[in-house]
């Protein structure tokens, strides 16, 4: 009986596997068998080595399997030969400590610059208390990178209009300083002078709802999703969103990977290089292509 045949058996009567891991197992095995007998007919299961493998993985990545695809082959190889090792059938395992291709995590979803320049466009707004306080938050998240619960968590003293500055409260309690421009000062200001004649309260955030209470959470994601479905059909419209804008915009404009890290609030330098480096110089390829400099 055939290798193959022997380790299906064994998979499907000792191992009571489901009959659509035994189809697949054996559809995986037989396009390994096929890829090695075309690099040289002379190759037995015995005689594969390592490296053949590997060139197994990198014509299955080559023909566009994801990550996930090629690692399930691999699962099924590992397991033929870990069968026939213990059989005897083989005197080497060439599928032994092989590490399969890593999977990519999916690219952050983000808004193009023309994207939000229609949303961020004063005329998209109306001057009630509503429109100028979400148009605010929306332009807070863009500019600044900061998450959801630290907006929310933002006071009065925390943001200093004539410095430029705001200081946010990040994971673990840990307070980092953000700088600004005086556009945003000035959408502050515009902001505040709003509030501080509509709102009536004696809460200490910056963001209040028209009752004078901090906002929660949902009442910023709601408000978000919505004025972010105005100008694009992401699937994903959430604030996290606009932190993703915020991070593509500032490695489109050169930003040093510890002054994004310092602004996201990243607390290693390792968490900023997976989140900009990898990720985002695809963003940024994307990016530049879609909006090149004048």
């Amino acid at each position: 009986m055939p290798m193959i045949e022997k380790f299906l058996d064994y998979i499907k009567f000792e191992r009571n596997y489901s009959p659509m891991t035994v189809i697949n197992y054996r559809k995986d095995l037989i396009e390994f068998e096929r890829f090695y007998k075309e690099l040289d007919h002379q190759l037995s299961w015995e005689s594969v080595d390592s490296d053949i493998v590997r060139n197994w993985m990198e014509y299955m990545m080559d023909r566009g399997n994801s990550a996930s695809s090629v690692n399930r082959r691999l699962s099924a190889l590992r397991s033929f030969y870990r069968f026939a090792l213990r059989r005897k059938l083989i005197e080497k395992d060439p599928a032994h400590g092989l590490q399969g291709p890593k999977k990519q995590k999916p690219l952050p979803q983000f808004l193009k610059e023309s994207e939000m320049e229609r949303l961020l466009d004063s005329k998209m707004w109306g001057d009630s208390y509503k429109d100028v306080l979400e148009r605010t938050i929306i332009i807070t998240f863009y500019v600044t990178g900061v998450r959801l619960s630290e907006l929310i968590g933002l006071d009065d003293k925390d943001i200093d209009n004539v410095t430029c500055e705001i200081k946010v409260t990040g994971k673990r309690n840990k307070q980092r300083i953000i700088p600004f421009g005086k556009e945003l000062a000035e959408v502050f200001a515009q902001y505040l002078k709003v509030r501080n004649t509509t709102v009536k309260g004696d809460s200490t955030a910056f963001f209040q709802t028209e009752k004078g209470k901090r906002m929660t959470t949902a009442q910023v994601r709601s408000l978000v999703k919505k004025n972010l479905s105005k100008v694009s059909t992401l699937k994903k419209r959430s604030p996290h969103v606009l932190r993703h804008t915020f991070a593509t915009a500032m490695l489109n404009h050169e930003a040093g990977l510890e002054s994004v890290k310092k602004l996201l609030g990243h607390e290693s330098l390792s968490t900023t290089e997976i989140y900009t480096h990898t990720t985002f110089e695809q963003l940024k390829k994307v990016y530049k292509n879609a909006h090149p400099r004048a």
